[in-house]
Formats: structure tokens, C-alpha cells, sequence
């Protein structure tokens, strides 16, 4: 990571000294970016983590959160990557100003505590990876660390679809994908309501778009 995205995002938010080590970390120790790998900046207009989770088997609450920041590093023809997010948790939305308070409140994200979770990967695969590959792009899953609720766990992210192209909007060359992954969300100490029924698990839908810098 760029030490002005690093002096960028840790000027705009107040971060827990956890998540400042594990983004630090990624300037030192992503081994799994090539030398020859192009840096991109995220989009935050076109990034954006999305949840869902069933409702006492009736219906499906949904909520989003956005302005993510992040870079991605990525070569293709050596078949490498790597990306870290940062995720405001404050900016909640799932259309109910009641519910999103209730969430990033103490009895879930506890904003006030943690107002970022993020995630670092660790290992990218591609379909010679005997893992299938995905639209536009032989990208299959991506592994990788997700730190949110101050706890630290690894995840793993599967491709649905993933390209680059010259963009004509932005004069320059993106890359983006939409990533999946299902997580029980007691591994990182929220478990409220479980117990009456509401499902640990959580279905993630990841939109990411970066520009070549």
C-alpha cells in the first residue's frame, strides 16, 4: 500500500491501533503481489460490502456498507494479487435509520469501539489452480484476513466475476470484480439474538473497482 493512501485513510478516520498494524503490514508483507504487479487505487463510488441475513426464516434483512478504500495489486500474466479494504462502519445503510442504528450500536458493530473493519489477502487462486475460473477473468477466490468487531479471522472471498479493461470515463486502465463469502459472525464476538433464533451466518457480496495509478 502507497504511504499517501496510508497517510490518506489514516487521517480520515480514527483507527483502533490494530487495524493500523494490520494495514501497515500490507507495505511490508504481501507476498503475494508480483514486483511487476500495476497498483490500483479503489473507486469508493463503485466499491461496497453488502450483507444478508435470514430473519427468523420469513424474510431476508439486507444492508451495505460504502466509501471503502483500499488498493489492489494485480498481475495477470503472473498470475498474482493482492488487495486490502478498509470498511467505515458508519457508513451503515440498510434504507432503516433505526436498524442501522440498532447495528452499529454496542450490541453489534459498536462503532464507537470499532469504526473500521478491513480485509488483507493472503492468497489469490486462478483457474490453473485446478479452481474454476470466472467471467471474464481466470480469477476463482481469493483468501484473506477479516478484521471487524476488533477480532481478526480468515476468510475465504470466491469470485463471480472479475476483469480489467481501459476505461474511457476514468482515461485509464481498471480493474474490478464482485467476490462472495459466508460467514458466522459469533467467530467475531457478535452473537446477539442468536439465541432466539436469528442465524449466525452471514451471506457478504463484495463489489470492487480500483484505477491503475
Amino acid at each position: 500500500m502507497s504511504q499517501v493512501l496510508f497517510s490518506q485513510i489514516t487521517l480520515r478516520y480514527r483507527q483502533p491501533l490494530g487495524v493500523l498494524l494490520l494495514l501497515a503490514g500490507a507495505v511490508v508483507g504481501s507476498g503475494a503481489s508480483s514486483s511487476h504487479a500495476a497498483t490500483y487505487l479503489l473507486e469508493p463510488n463503485n466499491s461496497n460490502v453488502r450483507f444478508a441475513i435470514d430473519h427468523f426464516n420469513t424474510s431476508t434483512n439486507t444492508g451495505g456498507f460504502y466509501n471503502l478504500t483500499g488498493q489492489l495489486d494485480y498481475d495477470p500474466h503472473a498470475k498474482t494479487g493482492s488487495i486490502s479494504l478498509v470498511i467505515p462502519i458508519n457508513s451503515l445503510n440498510t434504507g432503516n435509520k433505526a436498524f442501522d442504528l440498532t447495528l452499529t450500536g454496542p450490541d453489534f458493530f459498536d462503532v464507537e469501539k470499532f469504526p473500521l473493519a478491513s480485509f488483507e489477502s493472503t492468497k489469490w487462486y486462478f483457474a490453473d489452480d485446478n479452481a474454476s475460473g470466472t467471467a471474464g477473468s481466470d480469477v476463482a477466490k481469493v483468501d484473506g484476513n477479516l478484521t471487524m468487531h476488533g477480532i481478526t479471522k480468515p476468510i475465504t472471498l470466491t469470485a463471480t466475476k472479475f476483469n480489467c479493461y481501459f476505461s474511457f470515463i476514468a482515461k485509464k486502465p481498471v480493474c474490478g470484480g464482485d467476490f462472495t463469502a459466508t460467514i458466522d459472525r459469533t467467530k467475531w464476538d457478535m452473537s446477539k439474538y442468536t439465541l432466539l433464533g436469528i442465524t449466525e451466518k452471514v451471506t457478504l457480496n463484495i463489489q470492487i473497482e480500483a484505477a491503475k495509478q
